[in-house]
């Protein structure tokens, strides 16, 4: 019994000197590092080649959400069990939720195949062309790898067993699925969409005039996929002027977007809305304050916080089109943390 008293008494000394984040940050880096090694295990020699990239190939920043051709080993050009240790990879760093999110918005493209009277074989509605692109040599540091296709585009990098996923891209083409094909009724992204519209209309009057940017929202994420995100100034409302209960709401939308990913990386960034000040994040709203759908509709809202930036737009297709990006506004693919270890390792 003692020694389990020593123990418990052991735990919460590290959770309390933070240690415990550093050892679950080192585990998500190692695990992350032997999930990679066992994918390019699978690969021969021609795949291991498109498959990897040096960490200072300009493609890693060079990212899109668009269905294009991709650098990098598709799913098309893997067999299944390449494809089963490929999809784990995306499995260990994201949640149940995100994974899940991560295939419905894959076979979206089967529903985009449909609706928009496509052969089975086309390649720009195809659900094999999400791409797997390797930077580095797992392990060392640094490194990364990345996971792009239509509306998907997720990035890993891993500094001094430091793990960082931003930028993250997830869209929903349709936002809601209303043909008749047996995904319909589906909504990918329901909570980044309905618990923004609940904290919409809880403001009140002046709250309401703050947070409004315009009546029509805009056609596009305004960052698109720049390589380092920024926006001139932070506009809306912020945290510190809302009320308890928005703040609630406000603190359940942010968490729509970090839940996506594993539970470290979640912890992580939220310790680290916390050390930049909660409340000086604000939410902006632009567009119809209801979920209209329909020629002329559509909505947009941000996240903006000293280091922290979301972008949510539906305005495409009648405003059943969404596009959704996380971003850290110091730290996209990892670039400050690799800046402090090249000064340190090379004073």
């Amino acid at each position: 019994m003692r020694k389990i008293g020593f123990l418990a008494g052991l735990w919460v000394l590290l959770f309390n000197t933070g240690n415990v984040t550093v050892a679950a940050d080192e585990k998500l880096a190692k695990e992350m590092a032997a999930a990679v090694n066992s994918f390019l295990k699978t690969l021969d020699a021609e795949q291991q080649k498109t498959a990897l990239a040096a960490y200072s190939d300009p493609v890693r920043s060079d990212w899109n959400f668009t269905p294009r051709e991709r650098k990098g080993l598709t799913l098309k050009q893997m067999n299944q069990e390449q494809r089963k240790a490929a999809m784990a990879l995306v499995e260990l760093v994201l949640s149940q939720e995100g994974y899940s999110k991560v295939e419905q918005i894959i076979d979206l493209e089967n529903v985009l195949r449909v609706t928009e009277t496509r052969p089975a074989n086309d390649t720009y509605r195809d659900p094999e062309n999400y791409a797997f692109l390797i930077f580095g040599k797992p392990g060392s540091a640094p490194w990364g790898w990345r996971v792009e296709g239509h509306h998907l585009s997720l990035h890993f990098s891993s500094i001094k067993n430091h793990v960082t996923y931003t930028p993250s891209f997830m869209g929903s083409n349709p936002g809601k699925v209303l043909a008749d094909v047996p995904q319909k009724g589906k909504i990918i992204l329901r909570a980044e969409q309905e618990t923004a519209f609940r904290l919409l209309n809880s403001f009140d009057g002046s709250q309401a005039e703050k947070v409004s940017l315009g009546a029509k929202a805009p056609n596009e994420i305004f960052t698109s996929n720049t390589r380092k995100a920024s926006l001139e100034k932070m506009e809306g409302l912020a945290m510190r002027d809302m009320n308890a209960a928005q703040n609630a709401v406000f603190k359940d939308l942010i968490m729509s977007y970090l839940q996506r990913y594993h539970v470290t990386l979640k912890n992580q960034q939220w310790s680290e809305l916390e050390k930049a000040g909660l409340e000086k994040i604000h939410f902006a709203w632009m567009g119809d304050r209801e979920p209209l759908i329909g020629p002329g509709h559509g909505h947009y809202y941000r996240i903006h916080g000293p280091t922290f930036l979301i972008e949510f737009d539906n305005t495409q297709n009648g405003g059943n089109h969404i596009h959704s990006v996380v971003r850290d506004l110091t730290n996209d693919f990892g670039e400050d943390m690799l800046r402090a270890h090249y000064e340190k390792g090379h004073p």
